[in-house]
């Protein structure tokens, strides 16, 4: 079982690379065989023991040709399928029964195909963060930069601290480095931006931000907290006369991270918060929110994501419950 998960392991990324022939010499060991190779659909790609190249490709031409197990003594081989496609041929040489050739290429086949999962999780989790990058509210910055010409006159130094506010939030919101920040880094954008947005309503915004220390260095996707912190002060402040308070919380519940947005604001119906989510919801103005659930599922799975908490006039709590640690998420 170690060396099948173990194997597993080593195609993480697919038939290219070292992890292929390491993958090679487990299989080796697994079925106990003289000599096993890995190929794609044209070329040997990993060897582990002794086989007869000119042998080895005119067999794996042959399997690819047929599409089932092939035999030429001493070398015998079955073509890989992943996902009703055809990635390739696991060869092998000694005494190694139909049963265990057969149970190995599916092995390297599920392992082939759960690396192929995980590269479109990755693609798709990189396309909404360029997506999601896109969307930053014109309205906000236009709104931000009023409140900043506001200040100019009355209170340069003022006006100066919000400019710098206004710099470090768009460096951030556009930086490079990477699919995922601390929970720190987003909180520090988070508390930027409230800022900005204080000025703006000439401090009507309470805030309220407390953050267990255990988990500012927790690694999670990139501008995941701000967008919901944004959709809070519109939807959840931005119409409403009077002061309006909005709450960020972390802190740890067992393994998991747990981050709370909760806003006083006028709420919705359920159903409304459900359609926004699944992106059903054309027009909401909620921005981002639809975007930052499909990230976190992508990254962590389907029973992660983004919940919404909200009645009519009951405000709005926004939660987040992600791994404190998943492998593979390194800020």
């Amino acid at each position: 079982m170690r060396l099948s998960r173990q194997t597993g392991e080593a195609l993480a990324d697919g038939l290219t690379g070292k992890g292929a022939q390491v993958a090679a010499r487990r299989l080796a060991r697994l079925l106990a065989a003289d000599a096993v190779a890995l190929a794609d659909c044209e070329r040997i790609l990993a060897v582990a023991g002794s086989i007869d190249p000119d042998a080895a490709q005119a067999l794996l031409t042959e399997t690819l040709d047929v599409l089932e197990p092939v035999t030429a003594p001493p070398l015998r081989a079955a073509p890989l399928v992943v996902s009703g496609d055809l990635a390739g041929c696991l060869l092998v040489s000694g005494d190694v029964s139909d049963a265990d050739l057969a149970e190995a290429a599916d092995l390297v086949a599920r392992a082939l195909d759960h690396a192929d999962l995980v590269r479109a999780r990755e693609r798709i989790a990189e396309a909404d963060l360029r997506t999601l990058r896109a969307q930053i509210s014109p309205h906000f910055m236009h709104n931000a930069l009023a409140a900043i010409s506001a200040h100019t006159r009355t209170d340069p130094e003022r006006a100066r601290e919000l400019l710098t506010d206004f710099s470090d939030y768009l460096r951030y919101s556009f930086a490079g480095t990477g699919d995922f920040a601390t929970v720190a880094d987003e909180l520090h954008a988070v508390q930027t931006y409230l800022e900005l947005q204080r000025a703006r309503f000439d401090d009507r915004l309470d805030i309220t931000v407390r953050i267990a220390p255990e988990v500012l260095p927790v690694p999670i996707p990139f501008l995941v907290v701000q967008p919901i912190v944004e959709n809070a002060v519109r939807h959840g402040f931005e119409t409403k006369p009077g002061t309006g308070h909005i709450a960020v919380r972390g802190f740890s519940e067992g393994p998991l991270c747990v981050i709370e947005v909760e806003d006083d604001g006028d709420g919705m119906d359920p159903d409304v918060a459900k359609a926004i989510l699944t992106g059903s919801r054309a027009g909401s103005g909620r921005i981002g929110l639809a975007n930052v659930d499909k990230r976190l599922r992508a990254v962590y799975g389907p029973e992660y994501g983004l919940w919404l908490d909200t009645a009519p006039g009951a405000g709005t709590k926004a939660t987040v419950r992600i791994p404190r640690y998943a492998r593979g998420v390194h800020a």
